[in-house]
């Protein structure tokens, strides 16, 4: 059984269409990951769309590669979209399923920028359709006590932009394209004398001062937090297993519920 829909022809599509069909809908970006890992982080978003749909019988549609990453640019070889641009395109996207009837869609967002610009068309469509479509953030997704038990101390050292989760998914899925040889820790410049910047501002005093801040003036090699060196290939796997068997699980239970109807009696027993 085919569950990329890419591979599928349309009468095979429409041979799989019932009621209760659930299509997975990755979204990812195109953006540097630090000098050791490809820019093409949405084929890991995609990876695991694939991989939940094969554990659950639904559908992943194709992925979308860019995403809005609007601090990103100042490194070549990104392709950032306007925020207006990625809202109608997920927007786009999403009612083309929604014009056949096809109502069980879920995000999977591979790209944690691109959150609030989803909620965006999700209260939109919402509104507009009656239809609540559901979104996942992957890398949020993965609880405390995973990382705790994947680095023990070290877990706080682990997380970041250009580390973990998405190095070690790499050396996991994709090892060729990883370059070991240049992974390095993040050590982040100082913004206005204050250290600990990232793209999202400064703290002071233990405050949060946000700032317009650009990945590459934070750091040169676009390593925003973590620790690369921390990544292994059994990380990653531990992580994809995870991610994508909880994806799974939610696919199964969302075709017992009424996506017009979040608050019906029939969902009133699903675990939380």
């Amino acid at each position: 059984m085919k569950h990329a829909l890419k591979d599928m022809t349309v009468a095979e599509f429409r041979d799989r269409l019932s009621p209760e069909t659930v299509i997975l809908l990755p979204f990812g970006s195109q953006e540097e990951q630090g000098p050791h890992a490809p820019m093409g982080d949405y084929a890991i978003a995609d990876a695991v769309a694939v991989k939940s749909a094969e554990l659950s019988g639904a559908i992943a549609a194709p992925c979308l590669p860019f995403g809005y990453a609007e601090f990103f640019r100042g490194f070549p070889g990104g392709i950032q979209l306007r925020a207006p641009t990625f809202t109608a395109l997920v927007e786009d996207i999403l009612v083309s399923f929604l014009d056949h009837g096809i109502e069980r869609l879920i995000v999977l967002n591979g790209h944690t920028t691109n959150t609030t610009l989803i909620d965006q068309v999700q209260r939109k469509l919402r509104r507009e359709r009656g239809v609540a479509v559901a979104s996942i953030d992957l890398w949020r997704s993965i609880p405390a006590e995973l990382w705790n038990e994947l680095y023990g101390t070290e877990a706080a050292n682990a997380r970041g932009h250009g580390a973990d989760p998405l190095t070690s998914l790499g050396l996991y899925l994709y090892p060729d394209k990883m370059r070991t040889d240049l992974m390095r820790p993040s050590v982040p410049s100082p913004a206005f004398g204050l250290p600990g910047s990232s793209t999202a501002g400064v703290r002071f005093e233990g405050m949060q001062v946000n700032l317009p801040l650009n990945a590459d003036e934070v750091n040169a090699d676009g390593m925003l937090g973590g620790n690369a060196g921390l990544a292994s290939a059994e990380a990653g796997r531990r992580i994809f297993e995870h991610v994508t068997g909880t994806v799974a699980r939610f696919v199964e239970h969302m075709r017992l519920c009424d996506p017009r109807r979040p608050f019906a009696a029939e969902a009133s027993g699903a675990r939380g």
